[in-house]
């Protein structure tokens, strides 16, 4: 990897942090609709966030039909490989830790390994069904 300097930049927000830590703890891909009612942001943020991600080579996207899926892209370096280590293990702040927790729940509405119920966050518009699932 010889994009360090795009790497630090892209770590530089809060938001997308946040979004690291989160594909950081899970072993599998994340749906935006996912990401979004995690962290309560709207889509545009979330996208965009996830764009500047992409752009320093930190994640991956994968369309599988109507949902977009994130990873970290782990797999090509070992920088990435103890960067992810780090983030999963040294981010333990409430908020962090309160993320976690909200995607926990989200993933658990997945037909099997497939986000099938979009947006679940009031803010972010969704349906009534599942936002009484989440509680």
């Amino acid at each position: 990897m010889d994009n360090y300097v795009e790497v630090f930049k892209a770590l530089a927000d809060n938001t997308r942090l946040r979004i690291m830590r989160l594909l950081s703890i899970t072993d599998r891909e994340v749906c935006v609709c996912e990401i979004m009612d995690a962290l309560q942001r709207p889509q545009y943020q979330v996208s965009k966030h996830l764009n500047i991600l992409k752009s320093a080579k930190l994640v991956e996207g994968e369309r599988k039909g109507t949902w977009v899926y994130y990873s970290p892209l782990k797999k090509h370096s070992p920088f990435n490989r103890q960067l992810l280590k780090l983030l999963k293990d040294q981010l333990s702040d409430t908020e962090f830790l309160q993320d976690a927790k909200k995607l926990k729940r989200r993933l658990r509405l997945r037909d099997g390994d497939t986000c099938v119920v979009g947006v679940a966050n009031r803010r972010n518009a969704g349906c009534a069904s599942v936002r009484e699932k989440l509680g």
